[in-house]
């Protein structure tokens, strides 16, 4: 699972996921990558630019990063979503659960 993290201007952690799947078979190892890049952080845009599919597992482990970071009053805020990960999104009405912006500058400005 390749994840980088960068902190940009107002101390804001931008966190790109680099994977086509975000699924039942890569979740855990999403996971265990994305854990300690959200340790103490409270200020987290996820980019998912490159996924191109997420499922009920992906989902979930968004959700979790979602929880962690919000257990420490932070916020985590979704970016550049594909238009088939965005319907999905709307779907399954996580856009109501997730702040989420057409693109990393948006996300990083609604800070």
């Amino acid at each position: 699972m390749k994840l980088n993290s960068t902190v940009v201007g107002n101390g804001v952690t931008v966190i790109a996921c680099h994977v086509e799947n975000l699924d039942a078979s890569n979740v855990k190892s999403f996971k265990e990558a994305i854990q300690p890049l959200l340790k103490d952080q409270s200020r987290v845009v996820l980019n998912l630019a490159d996924v191109k599919f997420v499922d009920s597992s992906g989902l979930g482990a968004l959700i979790s990063a979602l929880r962690e970071v919000n257990g420490r009053e932070g916020s985590l805020k979704l970016c550049a979503l594909t238009r088939s990960v965005r319907a999905l999104f709307e779907l399954m009405r996580m856009n109501r659960i997730f702040n989420i912006y057409e693109s990393q500058d948006d996300a990083v400005g609604s800070y």
